[in-house]
């Protein structure tokens, strides 16, 4: 089966991230039949060049650009319907894939049909070299139906899924910060399977700024109402919705300091998200 690999990229983004990026996924193993670069409307001149770059140099590139920032799960969304390819590969454009990613992936979907999302485990790291850690994440369907009504199931910058169930459950949607565990509970509701390899797939850059991001009490609405999705479509039970609220209450609503070090000491060492 031919792989599709499926990048968005926005004005904010570091020229020399992204084209170590780009290189990660060029060195792979297994070369993807297809890269496909959504532009999240208009790029500084640097790296609208550095796109150019490759867009002459590599085949396999092909670049939608949206004329103006729409965010990632309008962009995505679009990603998906203009992948050429049944497997579609996400990659973050900061990211660095490990070179037999895909050909992992790919294999294993070959030879497991009923598997819908598959991911896999990450490595974060600084730009400092002062912070590395794996992200271990659950394995097998059954774990990771348990695990995805209170955690995102799978780490997204490392899934590979089958385009016709992703679109069969309505494909990404605007939900900022959260469109990937927007997309994964309506497909776990569904009876989609997930498995994770237990092997790091990706390289993450991560610094002070994730932890703020991911904090607040607008993102804690934001949960909120993804909680409330889940529990509508009957991926929580009442008692599954109120503990779910009460962990993404005291994720969200902690001050930064104290959600940083519960990340790194606790939830990574557990697998969380």
């Amino acid at each position: 089966m031919e792989v599709s690999v499926l990048m968005s990229v926005y004005q904010n983004e570091k020229v020399e991230y992204f084209e170590t990026a780009m290189n990660s996924i060029l060195t792979q193993t297994l070369a993807p039949d297809e890269i496909l670069l959504v532009h999240d409307g208009p790029l500084p001149r640097e790296l609208e060049q550095a796109v150019v770059r490759y867009e002459e140099s590599c085949p396999s590139l092909r670049v939608h650009r949206l004329p103006e920032n729409v965010q990632l799960g309008r962009a995505l969304r679009t990603g998906v319907e203009l992948c050429r390819n049944e497997l579609i590969a996400r990659m973050d454009t900061d990211d660095i894939a490990v070179p037999a990613r895909l050909e992992h992936q790919r294999d294993f979907l070959e030879g497991h049909p009923e598997i819908s999302v598959l991911g896999g485990w990450m490595e974060e790291f600084n730009d400092e070299g002062t912070y590395r850690c794996v992200k271990r994440m659950p394995e097998t369907p059954e774990e990771l139906l348990e695990y995805g009504k209170y955690r995102c199931p799978v780490n997204h910058m490392t899934v590979m899924f089958r385009k016709a169930d992703v679109l069969e459950c309505g494909n990404y949607q605007h939900f900022p910060n959260l469109e990937d565990y927007h997309l994964w509970s309506r497909m776990l509701t569904s009876g989609k399977k997930f498995y994770n390899m237990q092997e790091v797939l990706v390289k993450s850059r991560t610094n002070q700024s994730l932890y703020a991001r991911r904090g607040g009490y607008p993102y804690f609405k934001r949960y909120l109402s993804l909680r409330k999705m889940q529990r509508r479509l009957g991926l929580l039970s009442s008692g599954e919705y109120a503990k779910s609220v009460f962990y993404t209450a005291g994720m969200t609503l902690t001050p930064n300091c104290v959600r940083a070090l519960l990340y790194k000491k606790v939830l990574r060492r557990a697998g969380g998200n």
